[in-house]
């Protein structure tokens, strides 16, 4: 098939999903010899337009994990704003180092739902939104060198191909989608945190970035101390404060980080399809 452009398209609060995604989408462009062309919808002024894609567009489009699934927050912004038309897609999520569980499964009949045609998939690790430990540092080296052996396939099934594929890409998951992960103590008991949200220290010079960086717009622009709406728990006020001022103090909250950093300390390793 004849591509024109290969576009990068995510969803990326911490950064971990942009650099997967974009290294696919680049290794993609040079072994295509095809412009690449940048999508972020991570806050929420750049969720408002629509993306509309076509034949001869080859998009590489990632989320992360969030309990196992696509962010809740994005499912009607990928379902409204985002049409395919016909174009090829990749999709690709990128998970803190416990499980995709059947996050790749529903981000593909997503995109399938919104008539893109999905040839190749792809679950990676990132560094968990709420820990520095779990998943440390990736995407590191060793997944970085494996997107560019990926995006190598994936052109190489491009130039095979003589039209668009009939049916979706195969990828782990379940259909009915599986309920989301619902954080447990070590006695099975449900840890609620969803009302939780990061606490602001006095060393805060209220310079505003974490307001500016923030996906629901939840951080008053005035005021880094006054939340003004829901916190999804992405980390990326905390993540990139220069002053280290956002972090969380509920108790519930740092016994399900830490128990995630116990149980999960293993390397998970990325998987291609």
């Amino acid at each position: 098939m004849t591509i024109q452009a290969v576009h990068a398209v995510y969803f990326s609060a911490t950064g971990t999903t942009r650099r997967v995604v974009e290294a696919v989408a680049n290794s993609l462009g040079e072994l295509l010899s095809k412009p690449v062309i940048v999508w972020d919808f991570t806050l929420p002024a750049q969720r408002e337009q629509t993306l509309c894609f076509g034949a001869g567009d080859l998009v590489i489009f990632g989320t992360p994990v969030y309990a196992g699934r696509v962010p809740n927050i994005l499912v009607p912004y990928i379902q409204e704003k985002v049409k395919g038309n016909g174009a090829l897609a990749v999709p690709m999520v990128v998970y803190g180092n416990r499980n995709y569980d059947d996050a790749l499964i529903e981000l593909r009949d997503l995109l399938e739902s919104d008539e893109f045609r999905t040839i190749a998939a792809g679950a990676f690790i990132g560094e968990l939104s709420f820990s520095y430990e779990l998943g440390k540092g990736r995407p590191d080296e060793k997944d970085l060198e494996l997107t560019g052996q990926f995006a190598k396939k994936v052109a190489e099934q491009v130039q095979r191909m003589e039209s668009a594929p009939k049916h979706p890409v195969p990828v782990n998951g379940q259909t009915p989608l599986r309920p989301h992960y619902v954080p447990q103590d070590r006695n099975g008991s449900k840890v609620n945190i969803l009302k939780v949200h990061p606490e602001t220290r006095d060393t805060c010079t209220q310079c505003g970035l974490c307001a500016s960086v923030c996906p629901m717009g939840s951080i008053s622009q005035l005021d880094a101390f006054e939340m003004v709406g829901i916190c999804i728990k992405c980390g990326a006020c905390v993540k990139q404060c220069p002053v280290g001022a956002k972090y969380y103090a509920d108790e519930r909250y740092l016994y399900h980080q830490h128990e995630l950093e116990e149980m999960f300390a293993r390397r998970a390793e990325p998987e291609l399809f």
